[in-house]
C-alpha cells in the first residue's frame, strides 16, 4: 500500500484550489498497481469545497466501486469525514442525474 499524507501539506484544508492541487498528485498514485491510503491523521479541518474538489472529483476519473477498491481512508475526525462523505454523496448524485438526461 502506498499511503498518501494530507498533514504534510497542512492542517486545515479548505479551499478548492488546494483540493484540485493534492487531487492531481493524488491520480498518479490512484492510477498505480497499489492500493493508496488516504491518510488524514492530525488534519482538523475539511470543508465540504476541498473533499469536493480532492476527493469526490475522483468520481470523474473512475466508478464509485474503482475507487473504493484503489482506495481507503485513515484518521480521519468525525468532522472531517462527514464532510468527505457528503462530498462524495453529492458528486455521486450529481452524476447519476447527469448520466440520465
Amino acid at each position: 500500500m502506498v499511503e498518501f499524507k494530507f498533514i504534510e501539506y497542512g492542517t486545515d484544508f479548505g479551499t478548492r484550489d488546494m483540493g484540485q492541487k493534492l487531487r492531481q498528485k493524488l491520480i498518479p498514485l490512484i492510477n498505480g498497481e497499489e492500493k493508496v491510503v488516504l491518510d488524514f491523521t492530525g488534519v482538523n479541518v475539511v470543508s465540504n469545497s476541498f473533499a469536493d474538489e480532492c476527493i469526490a472529483k475522483l468520481l470523474l476519473e473512475m466508478p464509485l466501486d474503482e475507487l473504493k477498491k484503489r482506495t481507503t481512508f485513515r484518521g480521519l475526525n468525525p468532522m472531517a469525514e462527514r464532510s468527505v462523505l457528503v462530498a462524495l454523496q453529492r458528486r455521486y448524485k450529481f452524476m447519476q442525474a447527469s448520466d440520465s438526461l
